[in-house]
């Protein structure tokens, strides 16, 4: 049973560890906290699921969701999928590698494959690394190529506040060669809902 549960935490943090942005390294090599109401591990088919308040925590890493499903390929590859939690999202947070900010995101479902090296944000998506966000319906990160797709719903999926989404939103904050990327010159800016016209 210890095994077991060893290699079912294992495999829930390698198919999550490698969220957006550069994610922390040395979180790879700290011992994994997980609670839940419920875990089930399905050996035969490389299955487990952790159910009810679900709590990861690895190094720098948290993930609070309400159902955390991982599943493992023929050639050991990891899929994880995190649905649900505090107001329906799923939510992750992890320091940046090498930075003093953190990347945190959080939507309805979030989906990782390790194969792939992409992460998927389903519904009411929010990714914020640093100072730069983007909001949208769908977010995709991939990884290897280190290229972000943000879409929209048109107008289907709704805001956190309850407003209908009908565009994608973004800040991007200017970097220069000479300053500190870190350093912000004023005050951040932060994503709302456009203002509808009269």
């Amino acid at each position: 049973m210890k095994k077991t549960f060893r290699l079912a935490c294992a495999s829930c943090l390698l198919a999550i560890v490698s969220m957006p942005a550069q994610a922390e390294r040395a979180d790879r090599e700290k011992p994994v906290q997980l609670e839940a109401d419920r875990m089930s591990i399905d050996d035969l088919n490389k299955v487990q699921v952790l159910e009810g308040n679900v709590i990861l925590i690895q190094g720098t890493l948290q993930i609070l969701t309400n159902r955390l499903v991982v599943t493992q390929d023929a050639d050991g590859f990891q899929k994880g999928t995190a649905t649900g939690g505090a107001n329906g999202l799923a939510r992750f947070k992890q320091k940046r590698d090498g930075k003093d900010d953190y990347v945190e995101g959080e939507a309805e479902r979030i989906d990782y494959d390790a194969r792939a090296e992409k992460s998927e944000f389903f519904n009411r998506a929010w990714v914020k690394s640093g100072l730069d966000e983007v909001r949208g319906a769908y977010i995709s990160y991939d990884a290897l190529n280190e290229k972000y797709l943000v879409t929209t719903g048109s107008g289907a999926s709704k805001s956190a506040t309850g407003a209908a989404q009908a565009r994608v939103r973004a800040i991007i904050q200017p970097r220069s060669k000479n300053e500190n990327p870190a350093a912000p010159k004023g005050d951040p800016l932060t994503l709302k809902p456009a203002q509808s016209g009269k």
